[in-house]
């Protein structure tokens, strides 16, 4: 195997694109960047980088997908974020590992958080640290995989929010791989302004799939806000974590239950502070 066939769906991404390209390609992997609705140099560099590229002229997450994903030929594919950090070692360890299942047919690596330079947003993560999520094999986030029978029940994307939720509910707890030794990176946002945009996102996607898509199973392994009070409880030093982690996440909540109420765009999911930390 000399795969996974990477894509890397890309919208304004000129001053990182290269970044993310440039150690993929140097490692032989097939890298397919989808540059849609771009106004910058994305197409330019990510080519200059070593990449073949695709552009659209609609600046859609999954209007990229699905015109990679029509050209695909050469399996697994890794969906790979534009603004994440994963080796080329260990997407194919997951690949690999994936094509030998005979039950996975999605996997995704362990996200590894980087600090944010905010106070704020480092405390709320000392507590999301300790949420169900982080041991729910979680799919997303910035990296999933994808076999050929993946692909083919997954068929083309809806227009939803969240892709990587989408994905991570169409298979069963037992049809992800999910190995916690391979690993990528996101840079937390770097103010709680920021993360508080970005959770107004995640909890849109949430309630979206929820309601168009309720016959698809609920994440796995979650048992609500008791169990993480359980293990806050004992450690005051989250106590203030824990209260501005619960402030984030009902004030996300109520923002996307808003923005859905009124039928609202949700924007392309970029965070310039982590962009500029990363440029």
């Amino acid at each position: 195997m000399t795969g996974p066939t990477v894509v890397i769906p890309a919208h304004d991404e000129a001053s990182i694109i290269a970044a993310a390209v440039e150690p993929l390609a140097a490692a032989g992997l097939d890298v397919l960047v989808v540059a849609n609705g771009c106004t910058d140099e994305t197409a330019a560099r990510a080519s200059a980088a070593g990449a073949r590229v695709i552009e659209t002229r609609e600046a859609s997450k999954i209007v990229a997908l699905n015109a990679a994903l029509a050209d695909v030929s050469a399996y697994p594919v890794a969906v790979v974020d534009a603004d994440v950090t994963v080796s080329p070692a260990d997407l194919r360890a997951l690949a690999e590992r994936l094509d030998a299942d005979p039950v996975a047919d999605v996997a995704s690596p362990a996200m590894r958080v980087r600090p944010s330079r905010s106070w704020w947003v480092r405390q709320y993560y000392r507590v999301w640290a300790l949420t169900d999520y982080r041991s729910s094999g979680h799919i997303g986030s910035g990296v999933y995989v994808l076999d050929a029978a993946g692909v083919a029940r997954l068929g083309a994307f809806p227009d939803v929010i969240a892709d990587d939720l989408y994905v991570q509910r169409l298979f069963a707890p037992a049809e992800r791989l999910t190995p916690a030794d391979l690993t990528f990176a996101v840079e937390a946002p770097g103010s709680i302004r920021a993360l508080l945009a970005r959770n107004t996102r995640i909890a849109a996607g949430n309630r979206e799939l929820a309601s168009r898509f309720p016959a698809l199973a609920p994440a796995s392994g979650a048992t609500g806000a008791r169990s993480l009070v359980k293990r806050v409880a004992p450690r005051p030093s989250l106590w203030a974590g824990f209260a501005i982690y619960a402030a984030v996440y009902l004030l996300a909540h109520r923002r996307a239950e808003a923005l859905l109420a009124a039928h609202r765009p949700v924007a392309w999911n970029r965070d310039d502070t982590t962009r500029r930390a990363s440029a």
